[in-house]
């Protein structure tokens, strides 16, 4: 057997006498856990928003991959961490991860109603803070842990949101505007092609504002309720 060696990719280094330390060192995990999250999601559900806010996710790590490699910008010189530092790749994701899901939150996504519409927006606006919380969080946890500096995270969080931004600009926005541009056909056949059919593709929220959750849940209560029936009459 060889020399053994750390994957970096999980590996963390905190102050373990320090119980917030412990607590960011979870957090900033919290990247990776999302990548399993978002690959079951894909699968389950057949989204075209999931599936593009994933395959944007996955081209951001490796935009970033070359962009250290390029740039070749050490961490500072306080951090025992090994590889490049500019960007930060974690605080890239969540810059990505948080713009991309608000701007589908803000512009598609309806969340099911209360009855009272202040109630309604308050929730929207908790959901819209825990997500930037979250980001903000995870970015701080890079300079807490001693992985980055202030200029490599707010880097990295500019790039993540601007790539986040642009995407969805590119694979939801101007396709559900402008249905006949060039995007918008490009995304119709990226739906209706003999692939994605067999795959069935899906893109939910272009019929329902909550993206089918609700139909859902009716067609499978009314099932449940019918089996329910059948097995009390037998």
């Amino acid at each position: 057997m060889g020399p053994q060696a750390s994957l970096d990719l999980t590996h963390v280094l905190y102050d373990d006498s320090s119980y917030i330390s412990t607590l960011l060192a979870l957090l900033t995990l919290s990247p990776i856990l999302l990548m399993p999250a978002y690959a079951a999601l894909a699968v389950q559900s057949r989204e075209y928003c999931v599936i593009m806010m994933f395959l944007g996710q996955l081209a951001g790590e490796a935009f970033n991959l070359v962009l250290k490699r390029t740039i070749k910008q050490e961490r500072p010189s306080y951090s025992a961490a090994p590889g490049y530092g500019f960007p930060s790749s974690h605080s890239q994701y969540m810059g990505y991860f948080a713009s991309f899901l608000m701007l589908h939150l803000f512009f598609r996504h309806r969340f099911a109603a209360s009855g009272y519409r202040i109630l309604d927006q308050a929730f929207r606006v908790v959901v819209y803070l825990a997500l930037f919380s979250w980001t903000l969080v995870v970015a701080y946890s890079r300079y807490h842990l001693q992985y980055h500096s202030v200029p490599q995270i707010a880097w990295g969080l500019g790039i993540g949101v601007g790539l986040g931004t642009w995407w969805y600009a590119i694979c939801e926005h101007i396709p559900r505007t402008r249905p006949r541009s060039l995007l918008g056909t490009l995304k119709t056949f990226c739906i209706t092609n003999p692939i994605s059919t067999w795959l069935q593709i899906r893109d939910g929220w272009d019929v329902w504002a909550d993206g089918g959750r609700e139909v859902e849940w009716h067609r499978w209560r009314s099932e449940w309720d019918k089996r329910r029936s059948d097995k009390k009459s037998t």
